[in-house]
């Protein structure tokens, strides 16, 4: 296979119509997107989304570990630091953020295959496909509140849909989400085995009606999950459903965080480390998600996401996330110096310039389409 990041195919049907490949390659990276593999995607699958021939596209990634690790960390930090080209963050994230508006509205049908880690950025690619398919294998997460970031890629959209606060939880504490977990919350429409994933794309490939695309590939993809079911553990988000909820009724942050640190003496591990997680956590990310998801429950795609692009620019220019990045991935110390030491210590007024516009003029989303073509 070759040594580019990202690879592109495109394979033709029984009835000619073609099916877009892409290959996310970056496998010593665990497929974490690069601003050089942002832009050929981008133009890649608007260029696709274009072409009447093309029938459908499918996104999957080279290796067994991760299908997308999320956004390339590292180079951010060094251009947030001095050590790299200091336009590299705002570049990065706005094209980033156009990408996954653009795979939320594909009117052709865009299939990924999430085998492995899916986190920060990978998942909110994965998640703005038609037709997202886990593995047993799977592991899902946003773990943003460790390096001084938030969940973004859409992700004020998507997990404002999950059902009773469970987006709350799963962005304050960076929880890892298995398979079940995804088909449970709604972020996966099917589970396949991953040996299957050939089998599943040639009978993709012999679809010979293609009036009705969704349908077309929606009967392949449940036939194949029935055909070839992949093996799926127990749901934590399901066996816990009732203790997030508690854990997340308070009428204030300050509560919620409260009431989730409680947890770390769970019985369960998965609970406790998710609490563990909050408590390490940035401070200022925290406040951040809370009123991401509350504030940004009913905007619309685009408007999240342009929202998004505010927070994102102004935490390159703030100092935690370059911190949290340092601690975890730079010097691996694991013990990040947060500039407050807890969610309460935290001023409002700094909160409040984190969703302030960094740039003068208008806004480089302003032209994302409010809906698909």
């Amino acid at each position: 296979m070759t040594d580019a990041a990202i690879l592109f195919d495109e394979v033709v049907s029984t009835n000619g119509k073609r099916i877009g490949h892409v290959t996310l390659n970056n496998t010593s990276a665990l497929n974490a997107l690069t601003l050089e593999m942002l832009e050929p995607l981008y133009k890649k699958l608007t260029a696709w989304d274009a072409d009447t021939e093309i029938a459908a596209i499918f996104i999957d990634a080279s290796g067994d570990k991760a299908f997308c690790a999320g956004g390339n960390i590292v180079a951010l930090y060094k251009g947030m630091t001095g050590q790299g080209d200091p336009d590299y963050p705002d570049r990065f994230f706005t094209l980033e953020y156009r990408l996954c508006h653009a795979i939320h509205m594909l009117a052709t049908p865009c299939i990924a295959w999430g085998n492995g880690l899916i986190m920060g950025g990978g998942m909110g690619l994965f998640s703005a496909a038609s037709h997202r398919i886990v593995t047993a294998s799977s592991k899902l997460a946003m773990p943003e509140i460790k390096i001084g970031l938030f969940p973004d890629c859409a992700a004020t959209w998507f997990f404002n849909r999950l059902p009773t606060r469970l987006g709350l939880f799963v962005a304050l504490t960076g929880a890892t989400l298995g398979a079940q977990d995804a088909l449970v919350a709604g972020l996966a429409d099917r589970a396949i085995d991953h040996d299957a994933k050939q089998t599943v794309f040639d009978a993709l490939t012999r679809i010979t009606d293609w009036n009705q695309p969704h349908a077309a590939v929606d009967r392949v993809l449940r036939q194949h999950a029935r055909e070839h079911p992949a093996g799926l553990g127990e749901s934590k988000l399901l066996e816990h459903a009732m203790t997030i909820r508690e854990a997340t009724d308070a009428a204030t942050l300050a509560g919620i965080v409260a009431a989730i640190r409680k947890l770390a003496e769970a019985d369960d591990p998965w609970l406790a480390e998710a609490a563990t997680n909050l408590e390490n956590g940035c401070p200022v990310t925290a406040h951040l998600i809370y009123r991401q998801l509350r504030d940004g429950r009913y905007l619309s795609l685009k408007q999240a996401v342009m929202r998004e692009l505010k927070m994102a620019l102004q935490c390159a220019r703030h100092p935690d996330f370059a911190e949290g990045v340092r601690a975890l991935l730079v010097d691996k110390d694991r013990e990040p110096q947060w500039i407050f030491e807890s969610v309460a210590a935290v001023p409002s007024d700094y909160v409040d310039t984190h969703f302030r516009a960094p740039w003068d003029g208008d806004h480089p989303l302003r032209d994302l389409p409010d809906v698909k073509p």
